[in-house]
């Protein structure tokens, strides 16, 4: 007994499982991920090699200015001379050093122990 208000239900067949959806009924949704990671992807900052200074700040300096991060940043908030990142620097190296003196030595480092 079927209720009014309620649309029919069909059982897909296994060859009505095999046909593919139309164009309209496929979804953007692939197409959408597709053309935001794009996006993303093209808005990424890139140094040029002739820009990276031979003084210019390397991984130790980045560990070093990862771990000071809250103290500089509540510094810039006051200090127009006081910035949280080096600029310029030497690229890849000072931004994993930066990476690893904020996660394993500063601010990330600090874990809730609950006994």
């Amino acid at each position: 007994m079927r209720i009014p208000d309620q649309p029919v239900r069909r059982a897909l067949t296994p060859a009505l499982r095999a046909t593919p959806l139309p164009y309209r009924e496929r979804g953007i949704y692939p197409y959408a991920g597709l053309a935001s990671a794009l996006l993303l992807a093209g808005c990424a900052a890139s140094q040029a090699a002739v820009a990276v200074q031979p003084q210019a700040p390397g991984f130790w300096l980045g560990v070093w200015h990862g771990f000071i991060f809250p103290f500089a940043w509540i510094a810039s908030l006051f200090l127009p001379n006081v910035s949280v990142y080096a600029v310029p620097n030497n690229g890849g190296w000072y931004d994993f050093g930066y990476f690893i003196g904020i996660v394993f030595l500063g601010v990330g480092a600090r874990k809730a122990r609950k006994s």
